[in-house]
């Protein structure tokens, strides 16, 4: 990062007090992070944020009274919304997807080793997600699990409705995002080189009005359920 940038401000939501110590430390120790404020739960949060006007939230998903998820979505409402992270245990947080969905740019497990979590932060304060292919993978397998199939009809219409505004290329590029492949891999599938397959992800961004590869993921599946 460019050290004659300002630092990267960011805003901590937990209602661990260690974690946020914790958090603060290593966060703090990086000439080009500061923590400009903590808070103990989603209403806490979205004052602080409005007050500070950090450019990365670190949010845990799973709070007493407001949760990270219902305060995401508050917090994207804005008209110049901070980069959310979310921060989970992931193998028993299904909310992390509604975050996703909301567009929150990713998340990091509570026990990713500090140097990780401090290039996540580094990432989405860039406006770039925090999500390997591997892992936009596992995400999208956790989505698809049981529903009624009311609400499966529901969403499979929204999602294809939505998806309709693609061409036929833009469709295929978004298919093979599902399939949780990286731009070379998408570049060789589909016979185009990486520029093009970054202007096709362009477009679908701008059609879709989503911000990440994981909300286009998660219409895809949607649309195919």
């Amino acid at each position: 990062m460019d050290s004659e940038r300002e630092p990267v401000r960011v805003v901590i939501v937990d209602d661990e007090q260690l974690v946020r110590l914790a958090l603060r430390l290593v966060i703090d120790g990086e000439p080009d992070l500061t923590v400009v404020a903590e808070a103990a739960d989603g209403d806490a949060a979205i004052t602080v944020v409005d007050e500070q006007r950090p450019d990365v939230v670190l949010m845990d998903i799973r709070m007493p009274g407001r949760d990270g998820l219902s305060t995401t979505r508050e917090l994207l409402t804005r008209p110049a919304p901070p980069r959310v992270l979310m921060l989970t245990t992931f193998d028993s947080d299904d909310l992390v997807l509604g975050a996703l969905r909301a567009g929150a740019l990713g998340f990091v497990l509570k026990d990713t080793p500090p140097a990780r979590i401090l290039d996540a932060v580094r990432t989405v304060a860039d406006g770039n997600p925090v999500l390997s292919p591997a892992a936009t993978a596992r995400v999208i397998a956790a989505a698809t699990g049981p529903q009624s199939s009311e609400a499966r009809r529901s969403s499979r219409e929204a999602a294809r409705k939505q998806l309709s505004v693609l061409t036929e290329r833009e469709l295929d590029t978004a298919r093979a995002i599902a399939d949780g492949l990286g731009n070379p891999e998408i570049a060789e599938r589909l016979g185009i080189s990486i520029a093009t397959v970054k202007a096709h992800t362009g477009n679908l961004f701008a059609k879709l009005a989503v911000e990440n590869r994981v909300q286009i993921a998660l219409l895809v599946r949607d649309a195919e359920q």
